[in-house]
């Protein structure tokens, strides 16, 4: 099979299309024939050396891609060749067939295709985890996504309103991009960009729920903006990071916590297909309901060939589009 093989960290021009052995499952694996693979950001973290978790070279990347099963391991009982998958695998997708854990694959509905699944994976569900696991959201709660034009975000605001969120404010880079988070059902937009944003942004949040806050804030952006947010959360509310897109971590005077009976948590996603494959079940099994319901909608996508995968990562590289970007080997 073809595959793309990285062999350095931070090196683009160390890695290519190989041609490997086809995969052989272990007992609680399966192998996919990969349809579709979605090219996160993540991936380019992981490629530079960056992340947190650095795989053993030469490595394979692609989270989240979606496919046929077509092997099945011996203490694998719930998937059967020909199973429409989406497969959360941490690495492997980026190829023709991937390996991916029994437990981390999840039946499709048969409206739901390979690329629009693709398109969802790693995003909804951070999304769910955040506003759900973390956030506890209870219907009828505001909630404010900071990075609202983003994947995680896009889909926070979607979820938020599918899930029965009161008002819906979804954080922008300015005013013109309403639209886009709009679309997806947020009821205003709060500007994560610009300066003093530890004032502005907490008193935009302040004027839009009547001097109350929100009861809940996703953070994907990090840096000056979370320091406006943490000052707009609601009494009793939460604030759940999901990354830090501004580049700059904050840090937190833990008075505000305490003085306003807050809870400021962290979401990695990847811990929890690793210590909690039946919450991650539900969590899949809600998103692909909600989807079939027409409650959700999947990003716009533009899609790749393996061989065009370079100018797929330069592409997002560049943030010179807002669709996801999805190889189709």
């Amino acid at each position: 099979m073809r595959a793309i093989q990285v062999w350095a960290f931070d090196n683009l021009d160390a890695a290519g299309v190989v041609s490997s052995d086809v995969p052989v499952p272990a007992d609680d694996e399966i192998v996919i024939d990969v349809a579709a693979a979605p090219v996160n950001y993540v991936d380019l973290v992981t490629m530079r050396g960056a992340y947190q978790f650095r795989p053993a070279l030469p490595y394979t990347p692609g989270k989240g891609p979606a496919g046929r099963v077509s092997a099945v391991g011996a203490r694998v009982g719930h998937l059967k060749v020909g199973d429409r998958v989406l497969g959360m695998a941490e690495y492997g997708g980026y190829a023709e067939k991937c390996v991916i854990r029994g437990d981390q694959a999840y039946r499709l509905p048969p409206d739901l295709g390979f690329v629009d699944a693709a398109a969802m994976s790693l995003a909804f569900d951070t999304a769910w985890m955040a506003l759900i696991e973390r956030g506890r959201l209870a219907a009828g709660e505001s909630v404010l996504v900071l990075g609202g034009t983003g994947a995680v975000g896009g889909a926070a605001v979607q979820l938020a309103r599918a899930l029965g969120a009161g008002i819906v404010l979804a954080g922008v880079s300015k005013a013109s991009r309403f639209d886009e988070v709009a679309s997806l059902g947020a009821d205003d937009y709060v500007l994560q960009s610009g300066p003093n944003l530890r004032d502005s942004l907490r008193d935009r949040v302040l004027e839009l729920t009547a001097g109350r806050g929100v009861d809940i804030v996703i953070d994907a952006i990090g840096g000056d903006a979370f320091d406006g947010a943490v000052r707009a959360v609601a009494w009793r509310g939460r604030l759940v990071i999901v990354g830090f897109a501004a580049g700059r971590i904050p840090t937190l005077k833990m008075n505000y916590p305490m003085l306003k009976n807050i809870e400021v948590s962290g979401l990695q996603i990847s811990d929890y297909r690793k210590r909690a494959p039946e919450l991650m079940e539900r969590c899949f099994e809600n998103i692909f309901e909600l989807y079939s319901q027409g409650r959700l909608t999947a990003p716009r996508s533009e899609t790749f060939a393996l061989d065009e995968w370079r100018t797929a990562v330069d592409t997002l590289s560049s943030k010179s589009t807002r669709a996801r970007l999805i190889l189709t080997p």
